[in-house]
């Protein structure tokens, strides 16, 4: 009701009026209260706390659960890296004649083992590939064994903790305790070159033929990523343009 009527009801009492307005204001508080209660309900069910600016935050930040922002990108990245792991595998799986899946579990493990102790998994890949063409049980004359290469009776401490010996031409604990190796002897020298020819026992070499064999190998595999990279920015590109131009008039 206007608030230039009250002085009238004041001065001019009318008890049909003051009945319909006494129901109204009941109502009115009967509604709030109901508000007030289902809001009451909410907060105790799911414990939101209105902390933050002069002791409130809005609606909508409490409503909108905190993790759902960050999940698309995290799943994008997944999704990216898995595409980046498949594209070498298939080029690993036609440069050596292997089973792309098998060169997808290699390609994997090598991503783990790098992540792991810090090591560019592609520079685990190119020794892989150099050492044993990626042959799982590869063995050679000086008693090297495995896709990595690794002499047994130099390094049994690093088997040892996954086993012994015995283990040695498992892909997984080869790679690892190969990686291993590599990255020790890359903490030792603080040159990667170096840390290389120690690998292959080939210090005396000083034409660096092992590390320039296995930086080769590893730029191919970064060029492959590289290509697939600019091929997708293609495709997204072109397909943008196709909806742009599916979008104007007479089309």
């Amino acid at each position: 009701m206007p608030a230039k009527s009250v002085p009238n009801l004041l001065q001019f009492p009318d008890t049909g009026k003051l009945a319909l307005l006494g129901r109204n204001t009941v109502t009115l508080l009967v509604l709030a209260a109901s508000l007030a209660a289902l809001f009451l309900i909410l907060i105790q069910q799911h414990g939101y706390l209105f902390k933050g600016a002069y002791g409130r935050i809005p609606p909508a930040a409490v409503f909108r659960p905190a993790t759902k922002p960050a999940a698309a990108p995290v799943q994008a990245a997944a999704i990216a890296e898995q595409e980046r792991q498949r594209v070498i595998a298939e080029f690993l799986a036609r440069r050596y004649r292997v089973s792309q899946d098998v060169a997808l579990n290699f390609v994997g493990i090598a991503h783990a083992a790098g992540h792991q102790i810090e090591l560019d998994p592609l520079l685990i890949l190119a020794v892989m590939a150099v050492e044993s063409r990626f042959n799982p049980i590869a063995e050679s004359v000086a008693g090297a064994k495995g896709l990595m290469q690794i002499i047994p009776k130099y390094h049994g401490d690093k088997l040892e903790e996954f086993g012994g010996e015995k283990v040695v031409f498992d892909p997984a604990i080869n790679i690892m305790v190969g990686a291993q190796i590599l990255k020790e002897y890359l903490r030792r020298t603080g040159n990667l070159g170096m840390a290389l020819q120690l690998y292959a026992g080939a210090l005396s070499d000083d034409q660096d033929i092992y590390t320039t064999r296995v930086m080769n190998e590893k730029q191919r595999l970064q060029t492959v990523v590289k290509l697939k990279a600019a091929h997708r920015t293609e495709m997204k590109t072109a397909s943008a343009g196709d909806e742009f131009r599916d979008g104007l008039p007479g089309r």
